[in-house]
C-alpha cells in the first residue's frame, strides 16, 4: 500500500502546535480486587496472591481468615486500575478508570471493583477508585465448545475515581516567565512562532530557547495570564515545510511518502526470485513372504525460477513523478521497501528512511 501526504501547509493554531509546559495529565496506577464475579475469576491455586490479597482486605475490616485456610475464590479478581490526571484537577472531580485482570480470571463481567487507591509516580494517594465495570466483550461455553467475542478480561468505569489530591502546579511562578514547547522540535517554526506572538501583542513577549522551547514573558496577576495564555493559543501560524521522509511498516507492508521526496535519476532492475520445494510421499511394498517391511518413501523436487528484470530508469522531481515512477516498477511492498533502500544507498532518493 502506498499513501500520499503532499497537502500544502496551512496556518493552525498554537495550541495544536504547542502547549504550555508544567500543563500535563499525570498517570495514576493501582492494584485492587474486582468481587461479584459468576465464577469466572481467578484460580487460587495458579494466583496465589489473589487470596492473599482478599485476606489482607478482610483483616483490616476486623475479620480474621485462619492460616493454611485453602479459600476457593472463583468469584474475585486481582486487577491493575489506571487512570489519567488532567492538569488542574481538583479534590472532589470524577475520572474514568480502565481495570485490567492481572490474574487468570476468564471473564470480569458482572465485577465491581472495590475501593482501589490510585497513586502517581511519587508513590502518593491522588485518586480512590470503585465502581462497577462495564465490558465490552462477551463470551460463552459448553460441551467443550467455546465462542468469544471482543475482550473480557478488561473494562472501564466511567466516573469510577475521585481525586483526593491535586498536582501542585504554580504557573508564572518566576515573575510570570510561561514555557511555550513545540510537539514538534523545528527552528522554523519556533522562528515563526516568536514572530507571530510578538506581532499579535505589538511587543517582544516571546523568545525561542531552542528549536523546541519559546520563553514568554506573561502577567503575574493569574487573571491576566490566562487571558495572555488563551489569547497566545489561538495565534495563526503557518509552521515550516517537513522535511522529506519516507515511512515504512515492515509489518503491515505500508509505505508513505511525504509531499518533500525526490528522486534523482536512477537505473533499478527487479525480478522476483523464487524457491519452490515439492515433496511426493510413495509407498515401498515388499513382496510377498519376502520377508521385507513396509517404508513411506519420500521424494522431493527443488527447483529454483527467476523472473526476469530489465533496467528502467526512474526520476522525479515532484512526489506525483515519484509514485508513478515506483509504480512502473510493478514491485510489491516488500520489494519497494528494499528498492527505497537501495535507492537512499545509491543517493538517489532525497528523504529520510524511517522503518516502523
Amino acid at each position: 500500500m502506498l499513501m500520499l501526504s503532499a497537502m500544502p501547509a496551512q496556518a493552525e493554531r498554537i495550541r495544536d502546535l504547542a502547549s504550555f509546559g508544567g500543563v500535563r495529565d499525570n498517570v495514576l496506577v493501582g492494584y485492587g480486587l474486582v468481587v461479584g464475579l459468576d465464577n469466572s475469576g481467578d484460580q487460587t491455586t495458579q494466583a496465589p496472591f489473589t487470596g492473599q490479597s482478599l485476606s489482607n482486605m478482610l483483616s483490616q475490616l476486623g475479620i480474621t481468615v485462619p492460616p493454611g485456610t485453602n479459600m476457593q475464590l472463583r468469584n474475585v479478581a486481582a486487577v491493575i486500575v489506571t487512570a489519567d490526571l488532567p492538569p488542574f484537577s481538583r479534590p472532589g472531580q470524577r475520572l474514568d478508570v480502565t481495570v485490567s485482570s492481572v490474574g487468570n480470571a476468564r471473564s470480569l463481567r458482572g465485577g465491581t471493583l472495590l475501593m482501589t487507591p490510585l497513586k502517581g509516580a511519587d508513590g502518593d494517594t491522588y485518586a480512590i477508585a470503585q465502581g462497577n465495570l462495564l465490558i465490552g466483550g462477551v463470551g460463552a461455553e459448553a460441551g467443550g465448545s467455546s465462542v468469544q467475542i471482543n475482550q473480557q478480561a478488561s473494562g472501564r468505569i466511567a466516573g469510577g475515581a475521585m481525586v483526593e489530591r491535586e498536582v501542585p502546579l504554580d504557573l508564572g511562578a518566576n515573575g510570570g516567565l510561561l514555557e511555550l514547547e513545540l510537539k514538534e522540535a523545528d527552528f522554523g517554526t519556533a522562528q515563526r512562532v516568536v514572530s507571530a506572538i510578538n506581532a499579535e501583542f505589538g511587543q517582544p513577549v516571546a523568545a525561542a530557547r531552542n528549536a523546541r522551547v519559546i520563553a514568554l514573558d506573561g502577567p503575574q496577576n493569574a487573571n491576566s495570564r490566562v487571558n495572555f495564555m488563551a489569547r497566545v493559543e489561538n495565534v495563526q501560524v503557518t509552521p515550516s515545510e517537513a522535511a522529506a521522509r519516507v515511512v515504512l511498516n515492515s509489518r503491515t507492508g505500508s509505505i508513505v511518502l511525504n509531499g518533500k521526496v525526490m528522486l534523482r535519476q536512477a537505473a533499478v532492475a527487479h525480478g522476483n526470485l523464487s524457491i519452490v520445494i515439492d515433496t511426493d510421499v510413495g509407498v515401498s511394498q515388499p513382496n510377498p513372504f519376502g520377508g521385507g517391511e513396509t517404508v513411506v518413501v519420500e521424494d522431493t523436487e527443488i527447483s529454483i525460477e527467476q523472473q526476469p528484470g530489465t533496467l528502467k530508469v526512474v526520476e522525479g522531481a515532484n512526489l506525483l513523478e515519484v509514485v508513478d515512477a515506483l509504480n512502473s516498477l510493478g514491485a510489491t511492498p516488500a520489494d519497494l521497501m528494499s528498492i527505497l533502500e537501495a535507492l537512499k544507498a545509491a543517493g538517489s532518493l532525497r528523504a529520510e528512511l524511517e522503518i516502523i
